[in-house]
């Protein structure tokens, strides 16, 4: 969740967020490998839509995570702008192989 708030917060303060139509994100190594286990996937939407663990509404979460699949869009920084998110395409595993520095 951390690591998607950054990098929403990242994207703010760059200027770039309302350029940006897509985000992908690729997990590598124990992430890729225990991810959807261990709510990885779920994590990061989480962090991407501007949660922290601190201060997420865990209750809102199945129905959050839901309406992301049903639409394949997310609205990330809090709401302040919107992505095209189709899940499946959007967070991919790659169990067999490490990022490449």
């Amino acid at each position: 969740m951390n690591a998607g708030k950054c990098f929403i917060d990242r994207l703010i303060d760059s200027g770039d967020l309302p350029r940006t139509t897509r985000i992908t994100v690729d997990l590598y190594g124990s992430l890729s490998l225990t991810g959807k286990g261990h709510a990885t996937d779920t994590a990061i939407i989480m962090g991407l839509a501007g949660n922290t663990p601190q201060d997420v509404n865990i209750d809102s979460i199945p129905a959050f995570i839901q309406e992301v699949a049903r639409s394949s869009r997310l609205s990330v920084a809090g709401g302040a702008h919107v992505v095209d998110f189709p899940v499946a395409d959007s967070i991919l595993f790659h169990a067999e192989t490490l990022a490449r520095p």
